[in-house]
């Protein structure tokens, strides 16, 4: 056969979806965390910090009662680096690439060094782009796209202490 022959195979022309395989009850099949931060020196190359990004499946009725500390959600959440602060969302499953139920609402400042969490909000729905920053008369900001399929296409301005 001749490789790539339609009779062979209809492989190469089927499309995808963005379904992961899930385990037992519906729980993802890999160990969290299913979506992290991880802070690295570039000078170094070492490791400095790696926290899960969001709380994951943490609340689902098989596992709830375990107390688990955040498992990270899967998505593609966009960062913003200053001087001493990382500003990132869970991103939303309107995303490409975002699996069905990843993502999330929350939006978090950690502390660049050590990763602790500093700030965090709760939006209507989860963040579709990266953040930006700009300063006005003075006082600095964070502008932040958010949307979902429920919910219209917006910038949240968030202003600095």
């Amino acid at each position: 056969m001749i490789p790539g022959d339609p009779a062979r195979t209809n492989l190469r022309y089927k499309n995808g979806t963005r379904e992961f395989v899930n385990g037992p009850r519906g729980l993802p099949l890999f160990k969290p965390p299913y979506g992290r931060i991880t802070a690295i020196n570039l000078n170094t190359g070492d490791q400095v910090w790696m926290k899960p990004n969001g709380d994951g499946p943490r609340d689902h009725p098989a596992i709830k009662h375990l107390n688990l500390p955040p498992l990270g959600q899967p998505g593609r959440a966009s960062p913003l680096l200053t001087k001493t602060l990382l500003f990132i969302g869970e991103g939303d499953s309107v995303n490409v690439r975002t699996p069905p139920g990843g993502g999330g609402k929350k939006f978090r400042a950690y502390d660049k060094t050590l990763g602790a969490v500093v700030w965090e909000t709760e939006f209507p729905a989860g963040t579709t782009g990266a953040p930006m920053t700009y300063l006005f008369k003075g006082k600095q900001y964070i502008v932040v796209a958010i949307g979902s399929t429920d919910h219209p296409a917006e910038f949240v301005a968030l202003a600095l202490p």
